[in-house]
C-alpha cells in the first residue's frame, strides 16, 4: 500500500470529495437564491458572500480530485434543488420574511455542516486533512453565523 498524497488520493477520499464538492455546490445555489428572495439588504450581501465562499471551496477541491485523474463533480444535488424550490415557495407565502428564509437557510447549513464532520472522520488522516479541515472552520463559522442570525430575526 503506498503512501497516500494530495496528488494520489485513495478512491474513498476522491469519493468523499466528491460529496463535499456537491454540497458546496448546493450551497452556493441556496445562498445566491435566498438572496434574491429575501428582503434585507443586509442578509443578501452575507448570503451572496457565503454563496461565493462556498463556491471557492467547491473549486478547490474540483482541483485535487482532477489532479487525481477523475472528473470533478460540477452539479448540486436533486435534493437540494428541492429544498431550494421549497425555500422559493416559503419566502413567497411569507413575502420575503427574513426569518422564515433564515430558518431554511440554516437547515441547509446543518447539511453541509454534517457532511462535514463525516468526511472528516471517514478520511482521519488522508492527505487532504489539512484542506478539509480548512474548509471545515469556514463552514461551521458560515452555519455559526446563519443560526444567530436566525435567532436574532426570531426576536424581532
Amino acid at each position: 500500500m503506498s503512501l497516500e498524497t494530495k496528488t494520489n488520493l485513495n478512491e474513498t477520499t476522491v469519493n468523499k470529495l466528491q460529496e463535499l464538492i456537491r454540497a458546496n455546490i448546493d450551497s452556493y445555489n441556496g445562498f445566491h437564491e435566498s438572496a434574491e428572495e429575501i428582503d434585507d439588504s443586509k442578509l443578501t450581501a452575507l448570503f451572496k458572500q457565503l454563496g461565493d465562499e462556498r463556491s471557492a471551496m467547491a473549486s478547490e477541491l474540483q482541483k485535487f480530485v482532477e489532479f487525481n485523474g477523475k472528473e470533478a463533480e460540477d452539479d448540486g444535488s436533486v435534493a437540494a434543488k428541492t429544498h431550494r424550490i421549497w425555500i422559493n415557495i416559503r419566502a413567497k407565502i411569507n413575502g420575503g420574511d427574513p426569518y422564515v428564509i433564515l430558518i431554511e437557510a440554516e437547515r441547509g447549513e446543518d447539511h453541509i455542516k454534517e457532511a462535514y464532520e463525516e468526511v472528516l472522520k471517514e478520511t482521519a488522516g488522508s492527505a487532504m486533512n489539512d484542506v478539509l479541515t480548512a474548509q471545515y472552520v469556514k463552514v461551521k463559522a458560515g452555519h455559526d453565523k446563519v443560526r444567530d442570525l436566525r435567532d436574532a430575526y426570531k426576536n424581532n
